[in-house]
């Protein structure tokens, strides 16, 4: 889709703040070989922070990893993010094929343009930020330790 090769390819051309890299993902989607693109961040809570584009039949499928599968307090990790579910627009914490934590979405496919691109993608850093620390801390407990604040706190999921 050429929508998405161009808002990538500019996303790329631009990296050096938040976004570090974008593009085509080369052999699509590993799960569906469908076309899909990566956008790939620098985030301050979770280092780096990467949105999978897959475009399917009738919706762009988009996904990001939150986290391993929680080693302790599962259930109270689980019922945090699902109350956050109830915040989102356009996208839920689920649980991913490897048994971690992802965010994911889909929008129709005639949705999608650069206004929708930059939506998903600024959704899911600024959601992926604020929850990482708790779900985290909740998740791994003792073994987490929360990375020192360089900017203010601005995200809202």
């Amino acid at each position: 889709m050429a929508v998405l090769d161009a808002w990538t390819a500019g996303a790329a051309a631009s990296a050096g703040g938040t976004v570090t890299a974008a593009g085509p993902q080369p052999g699509g989607d590993a799960l569906s070989g469908a076309p899909a693109w990566y956008v790939r961040m620098r985030g301050e809570e979770k280092e780096v922070i990467t949105v999978w584009l897959a475009l399917r039949q009738r919706t762009l499928f988009h996904h990001a990893q939150l986290m391993p599968a929680p080693e302790e307090a599962v259930r109270e990790t689980w019922e945090y993010l699902l109350r956050r579910n109830a915040d989102l627009f356009g996208m839920a914490f689920a649980l991913g094929h490897e048994g971690g934590v992802e965010l994911v979405g889909r929008v129709p496919v005639e949705r999608v343009d650069d206004t929708e691109l930059d939506r998903i993608v600024g959704t899911t850093l600024a959601c992926v930020e604020e929850c990482f620390p708790t779900a985290m801390a909740l998740g791994f407990g003792a073994r987490f330790r929360r990375r020192p604040r360089t900017r203010p706190d601005t995200a809202h999921c």
